[in-house]
């Protein structure tokens, strides 16, 4: 079986587009078109089926990339560690969360760094981008607050993110703890909300998980950036959730006040993804290791 054929075959199955792929290919679509008919002429077996937006794999169409896609990404791998080795460098795509990637993971790798691994890291506000990007073979390793489902990527649960209900001290003051643990809408009543989006993401998240309701006013200061979030909370603008590892710092020096403290804080799980049989490759699985054993002291 020709080997482009499958690289073709692949390619569209992650992208789950004839269009995507060919430009990740650097195809024309008729060309990604004419090379999928083939192998499945081959075959004998229809390998996608044909929608409105992009293409479904079928049964077998999954089977074969499931097989087919680890050896592939070794054959990459043994391809372009050559050209690696002659620089003394191998390079990691990771991809993740802005803030977190940026104060955690980064960080996190530094000792692989220095032993050679080059990183370049791609930051996306959204899960389903980034899960997008990885299953396209943009990136070759993932941070994901959700969980991909399928066979196509392989999770590892990595760290849990508690989110904390934090304000400026001169609006601590005016709140009583016992009335915010009797009902949300005091607090909302009574300060602005600094949020990363209209739809309130962290507050809502945190409302539910410890009043049980929804937030009832909208958001005064939005930013799209946690670390905009709490500098805007810091200096008076209104309350926050932001996650503990962020915010500690200001916590500790009274930047900020937690206004809660409840029995089970709200938590958001982190996961380490990759493409299902990447980990055989050691660049990936070094940063995998590195990560999930810096994760033990977060």
């Amino acid at each position: 079986m020709d080997l482009a054929l499958l690289r073709t075959f692949v390619t569209v199955h992650r992208a789950g587009s004839f269009t995507r792929a060919a430009a990740l290919l650097g195809l024309s679509q008729p060309a990604v078109t004419s090379q999928i008919r083939t192998l499945e002429r081959q075959l004998g077996r229809p390998l996608f089926l044909r929608q409105a937006r992009g293409v479904t794999p079928t049964t077998i169409g999954d089977e074969l990339a499931h097989r087919a896609a680890p050896h592939l990404d070794a054959l990459v791998e043994i391809a372009e560690g050559d050209l690696d080795e002659e620089k003394g460098v191998r390079t990691l795509h990771l991809a993740g969360p802005p803030e977190f990637t940026a104060a955690r993971a980064l960080p996190a790798l530094t000792p692989l760094v220095s032993q050679g691994l080059a990183v370049r890291a791609s930051f996306l506000d959204s899960a389903e981008d980034v899960l997008d990007g990885l299953a396209a073979g943009h990136h070759d390793l993932a941070i994901s607050t959700a969980r991909p489902r399928g066979g196509l990527l392989t999770s590892t649960p990595l760290c849990d993110e508690e989110h904390v209900l934090v304000a400026a001290p001169r609006w601590a003051a005016r709140l009583a703890p016992e009335t915010l643990l009797r009902t949300g809408a005091v607090v909302l009543e009574q300060l602005p909300v600094v949020e990363v989006h209209e739809s309130l993401p962290f507050v809502s998240r945190y409302w539910a998980a410890v009043f049980e309701g929804k937030p009832a006013q909208a958001a005064t200061v939005v930013a799209p950036d946690l670390r905009a979030v709490l500098d805007s909370a810091a200096a008076g603008a209104g309350l926050a959730v932001l996650p503990r590892y962020l915010c500690e710092d200001a916590l500790e020096s009274g930047r900020l006040v937690a206004l809660l403290d409840p029995p089970v804080p709200p938590l958001r799980t982190y996961f380490l993804v990759v493409r299902t049989g990447t980990l055989a490759l050691p660049p990936i699985a070094r940063a995998h290791e590195c990560l999930l054993r810096a994760a033990g002291g977060w």
